[in-house]
């Protein structure tokens, strides 16, 4: 999987790895099982901060998408994504409001709101 930074994004790197590491799952680039490289090897390819990477991991594994083995390193959690819990729809819910507001603001109609959202579902669960 290729990781893709904008380093001059308002978004946090850590963010941006987060990110990618979970839409490179949901896509399927990323399979149950599939080791990631370590904190050390990642940052140094993607010239970032070791403490960056590892800050990405630590909320990756928090939320469940990865484990950390002393052995196997990391990997994509080889047993199963984290369940939908009503904790995880609020935070949706609280990431997508601004968003919506903003559409909003700009004239944006609800059907295209929804369309964008459609094709972004579509592109990502293609499973390149």
């Amino acid at each position: 999987m290729i990781i893709q930074l904008d380093l001059q994004s308002d978004v946090p790197i850590y963010t941006q790895l987060v990110n990618q590491i979970i839409e490179g799952i949901a896509s399927g680039r990323l399979q149950l099982g599939e080791p990631l490289p370590s904190v050390r090897s990642l940052a140094s390819d993607i010239g970032v901060n070791l403490h960056t990477v590892n800050k990405a991991y630590t909320i990756l594994k928090q939320e469940g998408y990865i484990q950390v083995h002393r052995q196997k390193g990391v990997v994509v959690d080889p047993v199963a994504m984290p369940p939908i819990t009503p904790e995880f729809r609020e935070k949706q819910r609280r990431e997508l409001r601004p968003i919506v507001a903003e559409a909003i603001c700009r004239g944006m109609e609800k059907e295209e709101l929804l369309r964008i959202v459609e094709e972004i579902h579509q592109e990502i669960s293609r499973k390149e």
